[in-house]
C-alpha cells in the first residue's frame, strides 16, 4: 500500500471520529502527510504497523486497552490506526515529542492492557512474531547518593531544611557517597566534625545503587 493511499484510509478513519470535517480537513491531511513522510524517512512503518496489530488483535478479543499513554499521544497517524484514542490536534499535542527527524531515537509507544488478561496479548505477539523476536525488559531506578542522603536524614526525624542543606553538598555527578566526599570539602569537614551526619552518611554509604522498588 503506497503513502498516498495510507493517507486516504487514515483520513477516512478520522472523518468517522469527527462531526466538522470541512472545516478541518485542511489542517488534518498536512498534518498526517508530515507524520507519514517522517515515520517511513526514518524507518518505523513497520514498528507502528506491529504496535497496532497487537492493540487491534486485543480489542478484538475483548482485551481492555487504555486511551494512549507518553508522547505517542501526539501522532495524529497513532490515533487515525487505533493505537491511541486521544486527537493530537484537537489537544495540541506536538509530535516531534515523540519523533523528532533531528533527534534519531526509537519511538515509545506506551500501551496498557487489561492486567488480567495482558498475558494473552503477550502470547499473541510470541506466536504470530516467534518467541526469538520477542522480549520483555523492566528498568529498575537506583538510590542516588543525594537522594539517598534526603531519604536516610528523614527517617532519622532530621528536620527537611537541614537534610536538604545537606543533601545539596553532595554533587550532582557523585556516583557514591565515598565520591561525594572526596569532592566536597564542605561535605567531607561536616562528616568528619559532626557526629549526626557522619552516621547519616554511614548508613547512605551503604544503601547507593540499591534499587528503589525494593527500598
Amino acid at each position: 500500500m503506497g503513502q498516498v493511499d495510507l493517507i486516504e484510509r487514515e483520513i477516512q478513519e478520522i472523518k468517522e471520529k469527527l462531526n466538522n470535517w470541512d472545516k478541518v480537513k485542511e489542517k488534518y491531511v498536512k498534518r498526517l502527510e508530515y507524520e507519514l513522510s517522517t515515520i517511513k524517512q526514518m524507518g518505523f512503518s513497520a514498528y507502528f504497523l506491529i504496535v497496532w496489530d497487537f492493540i487491534n488483535w486485543a480489542k478484538k478479543n475483548g482485551i481492555p486497552v487504555g486511551p494512549g499513554r507518553g508522547s505517542v499521544g501526539g501522532s495524529l497517524v497513532a490515533y487515525a490506526i487505533g493505537i491511541t484514542d486521544i486527537d493530537p490536534i484537537f489537544y495540541g499535542l506536538l509530535f516531534e515529542r515523540f519523533l523528532n527527524p533531528e533527534r534519531v531515537t526509537m519511538p515509545d509507544i506506551d500501551v496498557d492492557f487489561c492486567f488480567e488478561k495482558r498475558e494473552k496479548v503477550i502470547d499473541y505477539v510470541r506466536e504470530k512474531y516467534g518467541k526469538k523476536n520477542v522480549g520483555q525488559i523492566i528498568t529498575f531506578s537506583t538510590l542516588k547518593p543525594r537522594g539517598v542522603v534526603r531519604d536516610v536524614a528523614r527517617v532519622m526525624g532530621v528536620p527537611p531544611k537541614e537534610y536538604d542543606k545537606l543533601a545539596k553538598l553532595v554533587p550532582d555527578k557523585a556516583k557514591s557517597i565515598e565520591e561525594a566526599l572526596e569532592e566536597s570539602a564542605d561535605l567531607k569537614e561536616l562528616y568528619q566534625k559532626d557526629s549526626k551526619v557522619k552516621k547519616i552518611l554511614d548508613y547512605a554509604k551503604k544503601l547507593c545503587a540499591v534499587f528503589r522498588p525494593f527500598f
